[in-house]
């Protein structure tokens, strides 16, 4: 019988799943800013950088295919170990980077140890994720609640993560950073294998590769959502801004430097964990507890667009600029602030309806196959973001995140009343 939070096991589980799971994003968080900080000091071009996250996307999107297939065979509490596991690996072989490497090795290096990393989050995160549709209350909106609670917590979390792994640049170097946060992760890993109490179901040896295809009509759409509401948030946030602001506040002597570093790294974090702290109360917002999931769901098609209007104007404010000034960089904080809170509620309602679609029995493949079409969202936003900066500045990031959160809208727009009555033919 699949536990609930009323059981002592089934909440003792859920707080033990959500605990690992903010350790695992604080150093996923501080990894993905010293490794673009580092490797922007290092001369690298917004193309080059985005290089280097290339693999991590597109090992998130093979991660999230199998992993759904992988937990419903071996177990939850497996794919959630092995997550926490290679990204201590992944840290400790980043600290091992030469700095007298060719730039081609350093790159190859960096992006296989990239690929391990997104292994790992995305082991993680589909774990957890999954944990909660099993784990929440069946009642009222206790779904959405739980859900929001661990993705906005989550999100928070990261956002320290950035802060954290700028400020350890700053202050220790590369390798000491992430040989530090090895260390932490590995005695976080051991305290919860000791400490993870009953509650996550065993697997199921006679479950197929092919259950992990989705036939509903809904997951599909959602899953296309997905793809480029996170698509339009990367375009902009892996290389774009963090480089804008980069020649804003540096002036290229080792002080500028660490002071753009601390600059950059807290803007990242306010903006992580302000988006965080919007996904938490999302069920609050949206008044969930009052309304129907046929009304959540025309929500998620409002909000989406709402959403699109942010990066348009902000990428007509750039323009209308012409160069960089305080006022424009002003702009632009309190825009994307806007824009991370519209993402939020939007990113809380799929998150919400995912769970909501699904049925238990196959709740692991259908968040795998879901988070992997997040993923390809993030490797498509990774790759247009290097290569959009490059070609027009912010203002084309911008514009293109418009264009994206456009067409999260319109797939949204497709998603129907009573999922389990729609399919794919």
């Amino acid at each position: 019988m699949t536990p609930t939070p009323s059981d002592n096991s089934g909440l003792s589980a859920y707080v033990a799943v959500t605990a690992a799971y903010w350790a695992f994003m604080l150093t996923d968080g501080a990894l993905r800013m010293l490794v673009l900080l580092h490797f922007h000091t290092l001369g690298f071009t917004p193309v080059q950088l985005a290089y280097l996250f290339v693999l991590y996307e597109v090992a998130g999107m093979a991660t999230n295919l199998s992993a759904g297939w992988i937990a419903a065979r071996f177990g939850l509490t497996a794919t959630l170990y092995a997550g926490l596991g290679l990204q201590v690996a992944a840290l400790v072989s980043l600290s091992q980077l030469d700095p007298g490497w060719q730039i081609t090795t350093s790159v190859t290096y960096v992006m296989v140890v990239q690929a391990i990393s997104g292994v790992a989050k995305d082991l993680a995160k589909m774990s957890s994720k999954s944990a909660v549709k099993l784990l929440a209350p069946k009642e009222g909106d206790g779904l959405f609640r739980w859900v929001a609670l661990l993705t906005g917590s989550k999100n928070a979390v990261k956002g320290l993560g950035f802060l954290l792994g700028a400020g350890l640049l700053a202050l220790a170097g590369f390798s000491w950073a992430t040989l530090f946060m090895a260390a932490v992760l590995a005695v976080i890993l051991i305290a919860v294998l000791i400490a993870m109490p009953a509650g996550l179901p065993a697997g199921r040896k006679d479950v197929k590769f092919s259950e992990v295809f989705s036939k509903s009509a809904n997951i599909n759409w959602l899953s296309a959502a997905r793809v480029f509401l996170f698509g339009a948030r990367d375009v902009w946030f892996v290389v774009g801004i963090p480089v804008y602001f980069y020649a804003v506040f540096s002036d290229g002597s080792e002080e500028g430097n660490r002071t753009a570093f601390f600059l950059i790294g807290c803007f990242m974090a306010i903006w992580v964990i302000f988006y965080g702290a919007i996904q938490a109360s999302a069920p609050r917002l949206l008044r969930a507890a009052e309304r129907s999931e046929n009304e959540l769901i025309a929500a998620a098609r409002n909000w989406a667009g709402i959403l699109a209007v942010v990066p348009a104007i902000l990428a007509v404010a750039v323009l209308a600029a012409g160069t960089p000034g305080l006022w424009l960089t002003i702009t632009l904080v309190i825009g994307l602030l806007v824009f991370g809170a519209l993402f939020a509620v939007n990113s809380s309602l799929h998150s919400y309806l995912i769970l909501a679609f699904s049925k238990d029995e196959r709740v692991t493949m259908d968040v795998g196959f879901y988070y992997m079409a997040n993923a390809g969202g993030r490797l498509l936003g990774t790759v247009l973001s290097g290569l959009t900066y490059q070609i027009g500045g912010v203002s084309a990031c911008l514009g293109t995140a418009a264009v994206m959160v456009a067409l999260s809208a319109l797939a949204a727009g497709r998603l129907r009343n009573n999922p389990e009555k729609e399919a794919l033919t």
